[in-house]
């Protein structure tokens, strides 16, 4: 899969591990920086870079970094078609793929370190959405509010 990546300058740090992360779990990633952990920037920007990326089909699902991973969340979910879930655990991680169809995993990096966002990321990534009746009805309804 390609994976759209980005952060604001204080996910930057997890940001470069996530892009490590994805690549040895065989997935493309698609670094939409910063580039600049030290040039302070806004999150919003970020996860915009990520939702254009999702919705224009050059990436299957994204990944945004920002200091607590919910101002990321909540600016990516302004988009259509953007269903972005902050996850710190990895049962969100996959449940939210599973159930919710989530598309854009979000993280704080001042929250947790590499190694749980590993787990988390590989939860993310290996979950698929079940198509289950329940969850499709569901999540019709959540697509619906978009009209």
């Amino acid at each position: 899969m390609k994976i759209a990546i980005a952060s604001d300058h204080a996910g930057y740090y997890l940001k470069q591990e996530t892009l490590d992360i994805v690549k040895k779990l065989g997935h493309t990633p698609i670094d939409l920086g910063t580039n600049y952990p030290n040039e302070s920037v806004d999150y919003p920007d970020f996860a915009q870079k990520v939702a254009l990326e999702i919705n224009s089909g050059k990436a299957e699902r994204g990944i945004i970094v920002c200091g607590s991973g919910v101002g990321a969340s909540i600016a990516a979910n302004k988009f259509k078609g953007i269903r972005a879930g902050l996850c710190h655990d990895t049962y969100s991680a996959h449940q939210a793929v599973e159930h919710d169809d989530m598309n854009a995993l979000c993280m704080g990096a001042r929250i947790i370190g590499t190694a749980l966002a590993q787990e988390i990321i590989t939860a993310f990534l290996g979950a698929k959405f079940s198509n289950e009746e329940r969850h499709k009805r569901r999540l019709d309804k959540v697509i619906s509010f978009e009209k």
